[in-house]
Order: C-alpha cells, then sequence, then structure tokens
C-alpha cells in the first residue's frame, strides 16, 4: 500500500488486514471493488497494490476472518468473493479497538500543544 503521490510510507503491519476487514463489514466484495473501495475512501491517499491485496486476503482467509466464493460479477464475469466470518468480526472490533487507542496517544504526543494550558 502506499500513499499518492510519491513517497512511499510503510504503514503499520496489520493495518491492510484491518482495511479490507472493514471494507467487508457491509457485505461481500471482489478483490478489485475491496482496492478501489479502500481508494476511494481514503480520498485517493491510499492505493492498495495487487501484490499486497491477495496475499492479505490469503492470508485472512486462512485465519478464518474471511471466507471466499465463486460467483458472477457485475459485468457477468466469474469473480472470487469475499466476506466477513463470525471470527472476522470480532477480529474487525478489536482492531479497531487498538487502532482507536494508538490513534489517540499519537495525537497526544505529536500534538502536545493541544493539552499546554489545560
Amino acid at each position: 500500500m502506499s500513499l499518492k503521490p510519491s513517497p512511499r510510507v510503510e504503514l503499520l503491519q496489520g493495518t491492510l488486514d484491518l482495511l479490507i476487514l472493514r471494507t467487508l463489514l457491509p457485505g461481500a466484495a471482489h478483490g478489485h471493488a475491496i482496492a478501489k473501495h479502500i481508494q476511494r475512501t481514503s480520498e485517493e491517499l491510499l492505493q492498495v497494490e495487487t501484490g499486497s491485496l491477495y496475499p492479505a486476503l490469503h492470508r485472512l482467509e486462512a485465519k478464518g476472518w474471511i471466507a471466499a466464493s465463486w460467483e458472477l460479477s457485475d459485468k457477468g464475469k466469474r469473480a472470487k468473493y469475499y466476506h466477513l466470518t463470525s471470527l472476522g468480526r470480532k477480529q474487525l472490533a478489536n482492531e479497531q479497538s487498538k487502532w482507536t487507542a494508538l490513534t489517540r496517544a499519537m495525537g497526544l504526543i505529536l500534538n502536545p500543544a493541544d493539552q499546554e494550558g489545560q
């Protein structure tokens, strides 16, 4: 995953997994749709490369957090659709909680002026 435009930024390990799980919360999607959703929702700041996306999908499937099935896409082509499992929903809630705590902590450290004078 990279930020546009260059330079590339390394994301914390597990961030792509969290983005995929959150993307699948409303319902099943195929790989290309997952990547496009992340790109659009991030206002084009995040772009998930194929070389990162599919290994992540396979990893999440191996962990039992998502499951896949072959279906016909809107264009009538066969595509592998991924959906959250109940275990994946629990993992998403857990990861979102950790992410919220981390971003709060980072904000407190990076923006100490917000805390000064209180």
